[in-house]
């Protein structure tokens, strides 16, 4: 298992399907779980489905502050932010995940805030890569996102996260296939591969066959 290391804001970015917002909630969770003053900010402007902000419920449950889009949860798909962003950029008190829209497009929302993230210098940013997901099959074309997610976000990217995954067909295989593309997306970019999420169910199966297992719980499912 992995030593979860994460600093007081923490991004998570990657292409869409790529399984980030089920992993921005566990991570809000671990903060929680540990006694963390911990906000989740569902910065998905872009994308109806698989927001951070359908797990309010169990998220304020565990403690877990959440900041949604105005418009979030309603039949409303507008790409309006509350200013409330701001004020966990303000109250240093909080460990902050932001939850940032899939591809180059989501991550505008991020570039609003981006002064204030690489100010404060005490933030990470994780983009999330799936080996099984269409576009991002390949490591370069893995690369060739998170340069465009850079770009239009405004905030480097600092580390990789393996979140490789097929859905309810996910098996230990599947994970165990994505260890040589993860170690070449972090090669070509020249950033560490920070963990491999993996569902609780299959960490027992994958301990000492895969390193920084990081294990997830499910809770995002697709609406098909």
């Amino acid at each position: 298992m992995c030593k979860l290391v994460l600093k007081r804001i923490n991004i998570i970015t990657g292409h869409y399907g790529s399984g980030k917002t089920n992993l921005a909630v566990n991570l809000a969770l671990s903060l929680a779980a540990i006694g963390q003053k911990t906000c989740l900010v569902d910065l998905d402007i872009v994308n109806p489905y698989f927001r951070a902000a359908d797990m309010t419920q169990t998220l304020e449950q565990a403690g877990v502050r959440v900041i949604m889009p105005i418009f979030a949860r309603t039949n409303l798909d507008l790409p309006a932010l509350p200013g409330e962003v701001n004020a966990v950029f303000d109250d240093k008190s909080y460990n902050v995940i932001l939850d940032v829209g899939g591809d180059d497009s989501g991550a505008a929302a991020l570039g609003r805030y981006a002064k204030n993230i690489t100010s404060e210098n005490n933030y990470a940013h994780f983009y999330v890569i799936n080996a099984m997901r269409i576009l991002t099959q390949k490591a370069d074309d893995a690369v060739s996102i998170l340069h465009q997610i850079e770009k239009m976000g405004r905030v480097p990217v600092t580390q990789i996260v393996n979140n490789t995954n097929l859905a309810g067909e996910t098996d230990a295989e599947i994970i165990k296939m994505s260890v040589d593309f993860a170690n070449e997306v972090s090669r070509q970019s020249g950033l560490p591969l920070a963990f491999t999420s993996v569902k609780k169910s299959l960490t027992a199966e994958l301990h000492g066959q895969i390193p920084n297992i990081y294990p997830v719980d499910i809770f995002v499912n697709p609406p098909w």
